[in-house]
């Protein structure tokens, strides 16, 4: 957005500088090199890690355009992660990366486990679909029972999620239905072959059976009570907290910045995800966007709440230990840096 220019004012002609005047003047000079020394918040890059397979974290080359992390005082080096989104959560526990963006239903579990990484803030809503074939009569979650559920990870946060929405529907996702593992790019030909007859994954590869006239989007993860629930989080190593909280809650400030500029425009955040996604227009990843939820990120006591949330239900769902207390869970894998 291009800010109004100020009217212009007459003003009287400077008088010459005495001398007292241009001394101090090039104090400020050379002292200005110390200043701007001084405002960076880390001595180091710090390594962003991303899974650029994922059109829902648009936001993370918008903020390299934008220069948001520049803006914070940070160097920011990306590193990405094409493996699932667990294994970039260990990337960050390790030391390998400083911060990262990831699935909240990918990275509770390894929480769970003890990793030493906090969350500092979601990110967005939205990005994962169920989709039935017509030919098997699958066209509501009701007429799931008895069906093949196509997934390309038996960890996946879609297994994850559709399986809590089955919960909701008062089916059993471990005894009424069977899930079955294919590559993301063959799971339509698995419906073709009769192999499965619905569809859960997320955003770009899923994307496609929108336009199939052979398949049904069931739901989402932006349907009902999920409207403003986040999906993705920003995750900060727990070493990194301690020894330099500014950095980390600089980090966290540019990329929900930089996620408020997506929503402000998801066609620049569409453009600057483009490259990583040769395979799509620019207008087909803006339509991805549109259909997600880039105004819902929570911090806080809002972040925790959610993550509360997702935690019961993934008890219901056997994924998460029947006896971890949610709540307290919540507030020990996050950390408000408002």
């Amino acid at each position: 957005m291009t800010a109004n220019s100020a009217p212009s004012r007459s003003r009287p002609l400077a008088r010459p500088l005495a001398r007292r005047s241009l001394i101090a003047a090039g104090a400020v000079a050379l002292a200005a090199p110390f200043v701007l020394r001084r405002r960076a918040v880390a001595a180091e890059p710090l390594r962003l890690s991303w899974n650029a397979g994922a059109v829902c974290f648009s936001a993370v080359p918008l903020a390299f355009q934008l220069d948001l992390f520049k803006k914070h005082g940070l160097e920011v080096e990306l590193v990405n992660f094409t493996g699932s989104t667990d294994q970039l959560l260990e990337a960050i526990a390790t030391g390998k990366a400083d911060a990262g963006v990831g699935m909240a239903l990918r990275w509770l579990k390894p929480l769970e486990q003890g990793f030493d990484v906090k969350i500092s803030a979601g990110l967005h809503g939205g990005c994962m679909r169920l989709f039935g074939a017509k030919a098997a009569g699958v066209k509501t979650v009701l007429d799931l029972p008895g069906k093949v559920i196509g997934v390309s990870d038996m960890a996946s946060p879609s297994k994850n999620f559709f399986s809590v929405v089955l919960t909701k529907f008062g089916l059993d996702p471990n005894k009424d239905v069977e899930w079955r593992q294919f590559p993301a790019d063959l799971l339509g030909l698995a419906v073709e072959k009769g192999e499965i007859h619905a569809i859960a994954d997320g955003d770009p590869l899923v994307w496609s059976q929108t336009k199939n006239t052979q398949m049904v989007e069931i739901t989402n993860n932006v349907c009902g009570e999920f409207a403003t629930r986040t999906c993705c989080l920003v995750g900060v190593r727990g070493s990194l907290l301690r020894d330099n909280r500014p950095a980390a809650k600089a980090l966290t400030t540019a990329l929900i910045e930089a996620q408020h500029a997506a929503y402000a425009d998801l066609r620049a955040a569409a453009a600057a995800y483009a490259p990583f996604a040769p395979k799509f227009p620019v207008e087909e990843l803006e339509a991805m966007l549109r259909s997600h939820a880039h105004n819902v990120t929570p911090i806080g006591d809002e972040l925790r709440q959610q993550l509360a949330l997702y935690t019961d239900e993934l008890k219901s769902v056997s994924v998460i230990k029947r006896s971890t207390d949610s709540q307290r869970f919540a507030g020990r894998i996050t950390v408000d840096l408002a």
